[in-house]
């Protein structure tokens, strides 16, 4: 049963209160009419009522402005003498037939939001059924991640990422397929299956990357069509992160190099040395190189794929990650992605031009554990060079 204060809720509802605007449309124009001089006719203008209803309301609530509307053109003539005139009974059939012709584009936007809606949710599971959602923290590490689809009304297609955890390690990837949107899905979801399965089979990142290749290219040999032969590939960035060593281990399959953040506005380019994409027939472990790079408490990774950086202004201008993130690099992994997220936006103006997605990984001192050590660039005999100095960053 419904409370007096439900109902009292739904009759100031706001879609009941906007309906008052056509609904006083046809009382202004009949008091109008009624008040002007007979040589000018407002009736006609009783269509606007049934339109204006269509912006916000359904058909039925159109269909009945639209009956008022008639009545009201009706009543019009009945003030005037002349209901039963050739020229009035027109007016009231022609304000019914285009009332009806709105009704009918109501029915036929309500049915296509409907659809619209559907796909939307479609496409929400396949991101969850594909994409899971990175936790907030695995082992010792913070993660937060965002993916942005080119497809309008995606929200997945080439791009992809995927954590596993082993006893002692996290495992990472992300990558980019060929091509764009919905039709790299099949592929995207290909490696992710592979990587997760594989994670927890393989103890270091040459096995793995050799599985993965393994199970690409029997994918692109049973489902690539003849005429795209060896133009489907897959770049990958693999990361292993031991949870006691502050270290990361990297291999790049044709991937661009992650981003590392340290406090102080200090940005590291890593010199990755590339190993061929997956799916052009790389099996061998020994043509597979492993980067060990220092990552201490307190260090951030970015990882990203090629849509982030490529993403152009108005001027064509591509977006300068290794500049803007440098203002943000204390920042934590979520506080950062949101940054990056908003920044990216704004300088493409709402719209991609390639699927991007973005992880941001922090080392964070383990719980109820002392904090990991701190070993320099130095002891790793690692060469990189931090960014100009925060002040010199161009704000977004």
């Amino acid at each position: 049963m419904v409370s007096a204060q439900q109902r009292l809720a739904w009759s100031w509802h706001p879609s009941r209160l906007v309906l008052l605007v056509p609904l006083g449309l046809i009382a202004v124009i009949v008091v109008a009419d009624d008040v002007s001089s007979s040589d000018i006719v407002l009736g006609p203008l009783l269509v606007m009522a049934p339109a204006v209803a269509a912006w916000f309301e359904g058909p039925v609530a159109t269909a009945a402005v639209g009956g008022t509307a008639v009545v009201a053109q009706g009543f019009i003539g009945w003030r005037s003498g002349m209901l039963g005139s050739r020229n009035v009974l027109v007016q009231m059939i022609a304000l019914a037939v285009l009332s009806l012709l709105i009704v009918v584009f109501c029915v036929i936007r309500d049915r296509r939001a409907r659809e619209l809606a559907q796909v939307r949710s479609v496409a929400e599971a396949a991101q969850r059924v594909l994409l899971w959602p990175l936790p907030g923290r695995l082992g010792t590490l913070q993660l937060a991640s965002v993916y942005l689809a080119a497809e309008e009304e995606a929200e997945i297609g080439g791009d992809l990422y995927a954590a596993a955890r082993s006893r002692n390690s996290t495992w990472l990837v992300i990558g980019d397929v060929r091509g764009k949107g919905l039709p790299a899905i099949g592929e995207a979801a290909l490696l992710l299956g592979a990587f997760r399965e594989a994670a927890h089979h393989h103890d270091s990142l040459p096995a793995l990357a050799a599985s993965l290749e393994q199970s690409v290219t029997r994918y692109l040999a049973d489902f690539e069509p003849t005429d795209e032969a060896d133009e489907h590939f897959v770049t990958a960035l693999l990361l292993e992160i031991p949870d006691t060593d502050p270290v990361a281990r990297i291999t790049s399959c044709g991937h661009p190099a992650p981003l590392l953040l340290r406090p102080g506005h200090c940005v590291t380019v890593p010199d990755l040395a590339p190993t061929p994409p997956l799916g052009i027939g790389l099996t061998r472990f020994d043509n597979v190189t492993v980067e060990v790079l220092p990552f201490a408490a307190d260090d951030t990774l970015l990882l990203h794929t090629d849509g982030v950086v490529e993403a152009r202004d108005r001027t064509g201008a591509f977006y300068p990650l290794t500049e803007r993130v440098a203002q943000w690099a204390g920042q934590p992994p979520e506080t950062l992605i949101h940054h990056i997220h908003r920044d990216l936006l704004d300088h493409a103006s709402g719209r991609l031009g390639d699927d991007a997605a973005l992880i941001a990984i922090r080392r964070a001192p383990p719980r109820n554990r002392p904090s990991l050590p701190t070993q320099t660039a130095a002891d790793l005999h690692l060469t990189h060079a931090c960014s100009v100095d925060a002040a010199r960053q161009r704000k977004p």
